[in-house]
């Protein structure tokens, strides 16, 4: 008898356990794989040890492995235990932080760009028909989006309204010719692969260049996922340092379910030869620094601690909105349920939470 299996590497974080939870439903078999090297990254407080444990106990159909996607002889006994029954492979993995990997550009690289080449040998190898779905980034583009066309408002940088790119940035900026980070490359460099397999090999394969992705489940850290770690800041008095361009720089934010609705949509009507598809909040939801800083303290009912410091992050984008109208073409089903404030009430009950 068949099993019905889903893979989904970086399970215990935001969007991994996201996946796990929405998904787990239509499959048999859901495995999770994760090693924790999140708290490697940003230390303990960032450990997603505490999501493993609650999808052990809320999921029953989930497996979690301790495995290190660059360990390719534990990836290939995990594909050879499933074979053929893998459906779907969701790769969200990574080291995140465009900060973090000027520290250990090896680390860096080989989690991002080796990771993900071991994953697609071994879904070629053992499940060649299974869709392999891949959290890119919007980092793949560099600072390239610094050169449009911006305006100074009383909260926010903003576009200017004449731009094509007015209603968000769509899959045809060019990744040549900026500052990318070294998170940057190794993101593009495993996103191109991804591409590749999907191209070269017929894969089923699916990039989603993610603005900013955020929830609850975040493990949010100063030098990643700014929305959840702002949240924790502003419900616990600790200092929040806001790194240039006066605190106005402008994030779309996309709800964890949201994205994964999005991947589901993908695994159920997978499309052959690597679809490139530019995905977050868009104009639903978007927030500056400044914005969000005013929402979450009305929110915590308390004034946020923070400091100005007057020299942004190499790479950063002073305004990043995304366009989602290629996927939306692809799969006019799709629809996002979670605008800005949605998500920022959600976000503070569910900290809140964690944190009492």
């Amino acid at each position: 008898m068949h099993a019905n299996v889903l893979i989904v590497t970086g399970s215990s974080g935001l969007i991994g356990s996201e996946a796990v939870r929405h998904l787990a439903p239509q499959f048999d078999i859901v495995v999770g794989l994760d090693n924790d090297m999140r708290r490697y990254f940003f230390g303990d407080e960032a450990s997603t040890d505490w999501n493993r444990q609650l999808l052990e106990r809320a999921v029953p159909n989930f497996r979690h492995e301790t495995v290190d996607i660059r360990d390719d002889e534990a990836l290939r006994r995990v594909f050879d235990q499933y074979g053929a029954d893998i459906a779907a492979v969701i790769h969200t993995a990574a080291q995140p932080s465009h900060d973090w990997a000027a520290r250990e550009p090896g680390t860096d690289f080989t989690v991002n760009a080796n990771g993900t080449l071991n994953l697609l040998e071994q879904t070629r190898r053992a499940c060649p028909e299974a869709a392999f779905v891949f959290t890119s980034t919007n980092k793949v583009y560099g600072d390239r989006p610094n050169s449009l066309p911006l305006v100074e408002l009383d909260s926010r940088w903003e576009i200017d309204p004449g731009h094509p790119f007015a209603k968000g940035i769509d899959e045809t900026m060019s990744v040549d010719d900026c500052t990318h980070s070294l998170f940057g490359v190794s993101k593009l460099a495993a996103d191109m692969l991804v591409q590749e397999y999907g191209r070269y090999f017929g894969m089923k394969t699916a990039v989603f260049r993610g603005g900013c992705l955020t929830g609850p489940g975040h493990s949010g850290a100063e030098l990643h996922g700014f929305l959840a770690y702002l949240m924790a800041c502003v419900i616990s008095g600790r200092e929040y340092r806001v790194f240039g361009y006066q605190g106005k720089q402008v994030r779309d934010n996309i709800h964890a379910a949201d994205l994964v609705t999005a991947f589901a949509h993908v695994i159920r009507d997978p499309r052959a030869g690597g679809a490139v598809y530019n995905i977050g909040g868009g104009r639903h939801s978007n927030i500056s620094m400044l914005e969000a800083i005013g929402k979450m303290e009305a929110l915590a009912g308390c004034k946020a601690n923070y400091v100005y410091v007057d020299e942004a992050r190499n790479g950063d984008h002073i305004w990043y909105i995304s366009d989602n109208s290629r996927f939306r073409q692809h799969y006019p089903g799709w629809k996002q349920e979670y605008d800005i404030d949605m998500i920022l009430e959600d976000m503070y009950a569910g900290i809140r939470q964690r944190l009492d």
